[in-house]
């Protein structure tokens, strides 16, 4: 297994220059530009954390340089599927029910109207990076399982196995608590005693974990990319695909209008097209944060016919051609976040919780 670096050395070798910057001089490309109106690049992820904070300095470099919006976008996933310490997203990500890690991801460029897909994809850390070179070295969008596997190996990208130690306790635990009646745990003599293995005592609270992140922006010219990445539903079926790898679902992205992007419970975002459903109702002039809202009511309005008591978990994140952006979310007790990179520094953005029947 390749030796897990610590949080500490993660955060620290991580983009090194660029942390803790604030406020950033306005770009020479812009102001050279003479548009009356000039293009303000910015980048934006779900990520809220420190890990979404190094993410946005390093695509932000990339902007600043006057580089292009999928560029800008990889290297700032990138450093998310690097963290060993998140368990939603690629290296470190929770496992399938087997204990095997399986990443999704999805890219789309605006500009040449291109995107590309990965599903199912094992033993490499940076799916996002694959699936942009299905969206460049391919005239396929989607690769799955052994395909997506073979076509990482063909252009060079180092396997290795992404269960941490951490990741691996955690899934674990987990199969020692799906049945009473199995084998998995202490001997049945045993069983009333407390629990004292490390992992019941560092996760004693495990459940099903959604997770996923989204990486927007917008570059100097105006166009405009994305990236969803994910290591999918924790313990998820053998197989399982969400929809982080789905354009339009978990992705869409329109050089005309803007993009967006899905986290949470990926069966709902497949079954609603929810980003391709906020970028139409911003291509009709309604503000990313609005759309976001619009997107996760129409969500909940279907189940409502069905279950009225059914309200799954979902996080929309969204931007436009303006670089006006907006996130909410479907339930929660306290106001979802985003990370913002801009000319004018780093942001953490709170959205709203759109509670349903609001």
């Amino acid at each position: 297994m390749k030796k897990e670096i610590s949080r500490r050395k993660f955060v620290v070798s991580t983009v090194g220059a660029g942390t803790g910057v604030l406020i950033l001089p306005q770009l020479s490309a812009i102001q050279a530009s003479g548009r009356a109106n000039p293009i303000r690049p910015i980048i934006i992820s779900s990520h809220s954390n420190e890990t979404g904070r190094l993410a946005m300095e390093a695509g932000w470099e990339v902007l600043r340089a006057g580089g292009n919006a999928v560029d800008a976008v990889e290297k700032a996933a990138n450093v998310i599927e690097d963290d060993p310490e998140d368990t939603s997203v690629g290296y470190g990500g929770l496992p399938n029910e087997n204990g095997v890690v399986q990443l999704d991801a999805s890219f789309m460029d605006g500009r040449t109207y291109s995107a590309g897909a990965v599903a199912c994809l094992e033993n490499f850390r940076h799916p996002s990076s694959v699936a942009k070179l299905v969206m460049q070295r391919t005239d396929h969008v989607l690769l799955v399982g052994a395909g997506a596997l073979d076509f990482a190996r063909a252009w060079g990208f180092p396997e290795e196995n992404l269960l941490t130690d951490k990741a691996r306790k955690i899934w674990l635990r987990w199969k020692e608590e799906l049945s009473p009646d199995d084998d998995w745990g202490l001997p049945e003599h045993l069983q009333k005693i407390k629990q004292n293995e490390s992992y019941y005592q560092d996760f004693p609270d495990i459940e099903h974990h959604y997770g996923t992140t989204n990486v927007l922006a917008i570059d100097v010219n105006g166009d405009i990319a994305g990236c969803t990445t994910t290591s999918g539903l924790s313990f998820k079926l053998n197989g399982r695909v969400g929809d982080s790898p789905i354009i339009g679902a978990g992705l869409y992205v329109d050089n005309e209008v803007g993009a967006a992007g899905a986290t949470g419970r990926g069966e709902d975002v497949i079954k609603s097209c929810a980003s391709y459903f906020m970028v139409l109702r911003m291509k009709e002039g309604i503000p990313p944060q609005k759309a976001c809202e619009e997107a996760l009511r129409m969500i909940t309005d279907k189940y409502r016919k069905v279950n009225p008591d059914f309200y799954p978990s979902e996080k929309f994140v969204a931007i436009n051609k303006a670089g006006e952006y907006g996130c909410a979310t479907m339930k929660g007790e306290r106001n979802p976040r985003m990370s913002v990179m801009s000319e004018k520094g780093f942001l953490r953005h709170e959205g709203i919780v759109a509670y349903p029947g609001k």
